[in-house]
């Protein structure tokens, strides 16, 4: 039959923090909602000025630099953790916008657009590409090349795609492929099986909207063995460009008012901005609760009960974020955590997300990945029969296919009118990619023992998370003897997020440039070594504390070098401020 294709031809901090009421919180979101629409519009207006003369440019410099102090004056304490557009660029908040013929316009575009901020592709992200450029224009700097540590991208930082999985998307896509000698036997099988499930039988037409079909079995075989034996419903599994679009589609599902109260999302802080993007995004409540910095980044029973408690006051707690393995944390969750999150979703009726993308990215030897669909159903009943969404991504664990945008998601126990009501709102994006289809076929469908892939699949995963656990203890090493320094041991995912003590001098000098201190460390870092990293600010932390992101994503030879980069400038940053 495969001969008769080839001939044929055809992807807890403990409540210290909690002391701030949920009122505070919910002033400070609006009054962070404002400022953020303010500054993109003195964004555009600079931007505008500088399109007009030089005259009027130069006319403009005095008031928006005294604008600018005026602002720096005001945000400079309450507003550290805000983190400026561009802290080379004076921000106005007293001007108006220009008249414009344009019928869009700040003022009469959705406030949740302008509002809403993605720190992982922030202002330090856009600086590190306007340096390249200068870099390559020949200019002069204490370093020769950005490292974006920034962001969880694996093949940009050096990572090799798995033959595998280019063999079974280029037999895909370009199906005269599959007369080739040159590809394996088991690679060409999966090719045909998937080009069998498409329309015309090419993956160039559109798939149902929840997916291949094909795919989603595959999918739910694999869900089963990950978690010895439990049964999976194909029919409960979503293809989708990632895991983010799964995400939003859910939390744009439980987006309504209930008793006239607006709708909640319980995130951990620190989180992944994706979260509170969305959140802001669509209108909705950020409700945070602490992860326990002094136990490993651990998530407590009690902190989760504050903080659903106090934000039931204003606003209708509605579901619960959990990140695991974490992101930005690199904790991994232990089994009788996992049951309490799960006792305390029950009991509070809250619909439960699983963020569980890094589930192959597990380093420490007393860590162990356990799904929360396994945990919640190995409880019994009543927590068997949970509320729960899980989501996976071709972009991390050992594939690292960021690009290609492939994903998926298992929902369970929803009612069944409320599930057909979801599976209405994705069919009006009509499918996701099938490059990323086939990628979450190669993730979940891989060679086994005794197929011609196998063995050259097996050495190259298994080199790709050697090489993260080798970076994962260098970085924690490393870092570890900064001083200042606090680092928790990278269990899992791709990420430490270490606290710093940044001197009271250097804070100061941070507050004159109407900067948060960890933004201004992050800035000084970038400039002097040219190493691109996150401030904390931009995931959440426990209030007077200073943090940062950064991946372990380097190939190790880089990874070393900036790790001695890194060094230099900490020790001259301390000797410059301390």
């Amino acid at each position: 039959m495969l001969k008769n294709r080839q001939i044929m031809s055809r992807m807890l901090i403990k409540p210290a923090a909690a002391t701030v009421s949920a009122a505070l919180q919910q002033q400070q979101q609006r009054q962070q909602q404002q400022y953020v629409i303010r500054r993109w519009k003195s964004f555009l207006q600079n931007n505008s000025n500088n399109n007009g003369s030089r005259r009027a440019a130069k006319a403009s410099t005095s008031t928006s630099a005294a604008a600018a102090a005026a602002t720096s004056q005001r945000h400079g304490q309450s507003g550290d953790f805000i983190q400026p557009l561009d802290a080379r660029r004076s921000f106005s908040t007293s001007h108006k916008m220009p008249t414009s013929s344009k019928s869009l316009k700040l003022d009469n575009i959705n406030p949740n657009f302008i509002a809403m901020e993605y720190a992982v592709r922030g202002p330090l992200v856009i600086r590190a590409g306007e340096i390249e450029k200068e870099l390559e224009k020949g200019a002069k700097k204490p370093f020769d090349q950005v490292i974006r540590a920034n962001i969880g991208d694996c093949h940009a930082m050096g990572q090799q795609p798995l033959t595998f999985l280019r063999q079974l998307m280029a037999l895909t896509f370009e199906t005269r492929l599959l007369d080739s000698p040159d590809y394996p036997e088991d690679v060409k099988k999966r090719a045909c099986a998937i080009l069998d499930g498409c329309q015309g039988q090419s993956v160039g037409s559109y798939t149902d909207s929840a997916g291949l079909e094909v795919v989603r079995r595959q999918v739910a075989k694999y869900i089963e063995k990950r978690d010895g034996g439990i049964a999976c419903d194909w029919q409960n599994i979503y293809l989708t460009g990632g895991a983010s679009p799964g995400i939003k589609s859910i939390l744009s599902m439980v987006n309504s008012e209930v008793d006239c109260k607006a709708p909640g999302v319980m995130v951990p802080i620190p989180q992944y901005p994706l979260y509170s993007a969305t959140i802001s995004e669509y209108g909705m409540t950020k409700v945070d609760y602490y992860l326990e910095e002094e136990t490993g980044w651990s998530l407590g029973r009690k902190e989760l009960q504050r903080s659903f408690d106090e934000a039931k006051k204003t606003c209708n707690p509605r579901a619960l974020v959990v990140i695991n393995p974490g992101n930005p944390t690199g904790q991994v969750l232990t089994r009788e955590n996992i049951e309490e999150i799960i006792k305390f979703a029950h009991e509070n009726k809250v619909l439960l997300l699983a963020d569980e993308v890094y589930q192959d990215n597990v380093y420490d030897k007393d860590s162990k990945f356990w799904s929360f669909k396994k945990v919640a159903y190995e409880m019994g009943e009543p927590y068997r029969s949970l509320e729960l969404c899980s989501f996976l991504s071709t972009s991390k664990g050992y594939l690292g296919e960021c690009g290609i945008r492939g994903g998926y998601m298992e929902v369970l126990n929803l009612d069944p009118k409320v599930k057909a009501m979801l599976t209405k709102s994705i069919t009006a994006a009509l499918c996701s990619t099938t490059a990323g289809q086939v990628a979450v076929s190669a993730l979940v469908n891989p060679p086994q023992p005794g197929e011609p892939s196998y063995e050259l699949f097996k050495k190259e995963r298994d080199g790709i998370l050697a090489a993260l656990k080798e970076r994962a203890e260098l970085v924690h090493k490393t870092l570890s003897s900064f001083e200042g320094y606090k680092v928790n041991p990278v269990q899992g995912a791709m990420y430490v997020f270490p606290q710093i003590e940044i001197p009271p001098k250097a804070v100061e000098a941070a507050k004159a440039k109407g900067m948060a201190p960890d933004v201004f460390y992050a800035f000084e870092l970038l400039e002097t070594s040219g190493i691109c990293i996150v401030p904390g600010s931009g995931f959440g932390q426990k209030p007077g504390t200073w943090h940062f992101r950064s991946t372990i994503l380097p190939q190790t030879d880089k990874l070393k070098l900036m790790m001695e980069k890194f060094r230099v400038f900490h020790a001259d940053f301390m000797k410059k401020y301390k």
